[in-house]
């Protein structure tokens, strides 16, 4: 599902961007304006060149990352809190326990509005202050059969009897994202761009979703320990109206108590500021 709506919003992103291109390029064109003179050689008319003003905001209609997720992992796994929230064998109760697959863990995010200031703004050199609002979806692909649960207290444990098939936990955040990006003119039309910046997020949906021989496919919603609020520092660089790569660290742990877990990506952006 998440691959079929990126697409479809990604194809959207480049087709808004190709007309802004488009009129951005008409915008940059020198206006003419026409002088009527009369003196000894009779009549004349004159043309003038008068430069367009470059705006000073700058409005995008979104922006899509793909990237694979990783978990810095920190936890005190001889804490008591640790201890109480994995219901395990004492062999498992380790990093390990959490380990990913790492290239069927994505992160995808969509930002679908984009704002823009840019306070310098010259022929070599551009600074864009950008913020926004986004969408940011972690997917954990997990290799042990760990389940979460939410009844009297949550925990998790793992799964014995089932044979996996699929075992994943998605988290999804309502981001603001703030960003200082550079633009350095590298060609006559090639722009690089590199940034950093921050999010913030608040949690609007987390799902244990599972496919066993046994029971198919499920999927139950629940917060499972989760904090309800996410800070993260990002980072991008590429070229201009063509890619940039980003790389973005989850500076709260991803759970209220128990676990410290960081989430770090690293991707590919297409579209942005």
């Amino acid at each position: 599902m998440y691959i079929r709506l990126t697409t479809t919003f990604l194809a959207a992103i480049l087709l808004l961007n190709m007309n802004a291109t488009a009129q951005d390029k008409d915008n940059d064109k020198p206006k003419h304006t026409k002088t009527l003179s009369v003196g000894s050689n009779g009549i004349t008319v004159e043309k003038d060149e008068v430069k367009t003003k470059e705006s000073k905001i700058t409005l995008k209609f979104g922006a899509v990352d793909l990237g694979l997720n990783s978990l810095q992992d920190k936890t005190d796994y001889n804490s008591a809190a640790a201890k109480a929230f994995l219901n395990v064998p004492d062999k498992f109760r380790n990093e390990s326990l959490f380990d990913l697959r790492t290239g069927k863990s994505w992160n995808v995010n969509v930002w679908p509005v984009l704002l823009g200031w840019t306070p310098l703004c010259n022929d070599k050199q551009q600074i864009v202050i950008g913020t926004g609002v986004g969408i940011q979806m972690y997917n954990f692909r997990f290799n042990k059969n760990i389940t979460y649960i939410n009844e009297v207290t949550p925990e998790v444990y793992i799964d014995t009897v089932r044979s996996f098939t699929k075992n994943k936990l998605t988290v999804s955040y309502l981001s603001i994202p703030l960003m200082l990006n550079f633009k350095t003119k590298a060609g006559s039309k090639t722009w690089i761009v590199y940034g950093v910046g921050v999010t913030g997020g608040y949690r609007i949906a987390s799902r244990n979703k599972q496919v066993t021989l046994e029971d198919g496919k499920q999927k139950n919603n629940n917060k499972y320990n989760l904090n309800d609020f996410n800070a993260c520092v990002t980072a991008e660089f590429g070229l201009d109206d063509y890619f940039r790569l980003f790389a973005s660290y989850q500076l709260t742990p991803l759970h209220e108590n128990a676990l410290v877990q960081h989430p770090l990506s690293i991707g590919i952006r297409f579209g942005g500021i």
